[in-house]
């Protein structure tokens, strides 16, 4: 049997990983300016997350929903404090677009709506109703095109706000920051007038942090930025540094209902020893602030660089579009100065690296791009 062929392949084969650095097969050493989309956020093979993923597996890797996991309540416990958001219940489940798949879910079970406004650009997953509000016609199946998404311009108050007025919208889901649009930024003003027209339309309100929350934009989550609270919050990716594992933070407005949501693998007692792992790092390096300080650093040392058009973004979640295709651009990095880095559409290289990314390899990394360009 071969696989599936829908991945295009650098042919590069990546065997080991260590804070910021990775290493194929040959031995040829990167810099990891991507973190595997974004998902390694305390850096590769930490060692207390080794240690606490090494230790729960040799005790009990996975037992169902139907028992008490003490787990889980813990992970529910410091993610609230950590986040600011101590009042909302958690719904731990395994991927990205399954957080959102529940998120519009609950919010259809809570007004019985099925209209959903997502923004031009935005990226949700690859799932049924998620991947129905990703604007992206070729990934969309025609099993999956039920018109239950209005695609609107992000940062136009008055078009969003004539929508919502119609009263129909169950939710609005929204990214704290755009990834794969293109590291695009929603606007402390059209953020704050959007939470007041939700409210006052009985829509609600959800924020896609699986790709800009976890401390990966300076704060943890990238919302917070504009001083508002969403009615629901989705998280994955960098919440267990790479092991599946996926969140639903949600309002004490909503009430739960024996099996309204489920899930066989979600919450299961090896992610969440994962979990932990990755918010004891995060606390005790002070992962957060340090995603703002070099962050910050490499967004004011790239603006420098006239050969670069626009740089966007906050934090470790950085965006340089160019006026040409960045393909070949993107491909030297990697080949020639050993550099692995995103990309989103044909002009813009997306930055996405752990969170403990230091000074230091901030400045290698900008010599190497000197180099290139």
């Amino acid at each position: 049997m071969n696989l599936f062929d829908v991945y295009p392949l650098f042919d590069i084969n990546i065997v080991k990983g260590k804070g910021c650095h990775v290493w194929d097969e040959n031995g040829t050493e990167y810099l990891d300016l991507y973190g595997g989309h974004a998902v390694i956020s305390i850096g590769h093979a930490h060692p207390h997350y080794v240690e606490m993923i090494s230790n729960q597996v040799a005790k009990l890797g996975f037992y169902s929903n139907s028992v008490i996991n003490k787990l889980q309540q813990e992970v529910a416990a410091r993610l609230g404090k950590i986040s600011g958001y101590d009042d909302y219940s958690l719904f731990l489940i395994n991927s990205g677009a399954e957080a959102n798949e529940n998120a519009l879910k609950l919010a259809s079970f809570h007004n019985g709506r099925t209209k959903v406004i997502s923004f031009s650009k935005a990226f949700h997953g690859r799932t049924s109703l998620a991947v129905e509000a990703t604007d992206n016609p070729k990934i969309i199946a025609p099993i999956n095109a039920n018109e239950h998404v209005t695609y609107l311009p992000l940062n136009d108050t008055e078009t969003m706000k004539a929508e919502l007025a119609k009263g129909d919208v169950c939710a609005v889901i929204i990214e704290g920051i755009q990834g794969v649009g293109g590291i695009k930024l929603p606007t402390t003003e059209f953020m704050q007038k959007l939470r007041k027209a939700c409210t006052e339309n009985g829509t609600i309100l959800i924020l896609d942090e699986i790709q800009s929350g976890y401390g990966r934009s300076g704060k943890f989550f990238a919302h917070q930025y504009t001083g508002i609270k969403p009615d629901i919050i989705t998280v994955a990716k960098g919440i267990a540094n790479g092991f599946p594992m996926a969140g639903v933070l949600i309002s004490p407005m909503f009430t739960p209902v024996y099996g309204m949501l489920g899930t066989t693998f979600g919450g299961n007692h090896l992610a969440c020893a994962a979990a932990l792992a990755v918010l004891d790092v995060i606390e005790q390096e002070q992962l957060i602030e340090n995603a703002a300080t070099v962050g910050s650093y490499l967004i004011e040392e790239l603006k420098k660089l006239p050969q670069i058009k626009e740089v966007r973004g906050e934090g470790l979640m950085i965006g340089m579009e160019f006026e040409t295709p960045i393909k070949e651009l993107r491909t030297k990095l990697l080949k020639e100065q050993k550099v692995f880095t995103g990309v989103s559409g044909t002009n813009v290289i997306r930055l996405l690296p752990p969170l403990c990314l230091s000074m230091e390899e901030a400045t290698e990394f900008l010599s190497r791009l000197k180099k290139i360009l």
